[in-house]
């Protein structure tokens, strides 16, 4: 019979709380060990959704729309790459164009009804950058 000290997952779940612990052990303690912003590649402070009751629900939507919004992004590069090939046929094609562009447009309308823009939802992610392409 084996026991905790031969239990493979003991030995990974240490594994796990010793990175943590390092890992943690390198963030600062305290606000005051934080640096400061540096004004990185927008030149800017990075736009954050902020815990207002006020607007919450304004910024829950962002956040949602920008999830989307990206969705939206990667699956019309997505059929774009898969035009290029020639994997589609051409009424494939024309039903994909026009899914995305109604998309767009249902995207487009959402943000008008929050007070939105579409480069609202592109949310600076600091030293990676924009999380949306241009």
């Amino acid at each position: 019979m084996t026991g905790p000290a031969d239990d493979p997952r003991a030995d990974r779940l240490r594994e796990v709380a010793e990175a943590a612990t390092r890992a943690f052990s390198l963030l600062p303690a305290r606000p005051d060990e934080v640096p400061p912003p540096s004004a990185g590649r927008g030149g800017g402070v990075a736009r954050r959704l902020h815990a207002d009751p006020e607007t919450v629900e304004r910024d829950l939507v962002k956040l949602v729309l920008t999830i989307v919004e990206l969705l939206r992004q990667l699956m019309e590069r997505q059929a774009l790459h898969r035009v290029d090939e020639g994997g589609l046929s051409e009424e494939q094609e024309e039903r994909l164009g026009l899914t995305l562009m109604l998309l767009h447009d249902r995207m487009a309308d959402l943000c008008d009804q929050y007070g939105l823009t579409m480069a609202d939802l592109n949310i600076d992610l600091g030293p990676l950058g924009s999380l949306l392409p241009p």
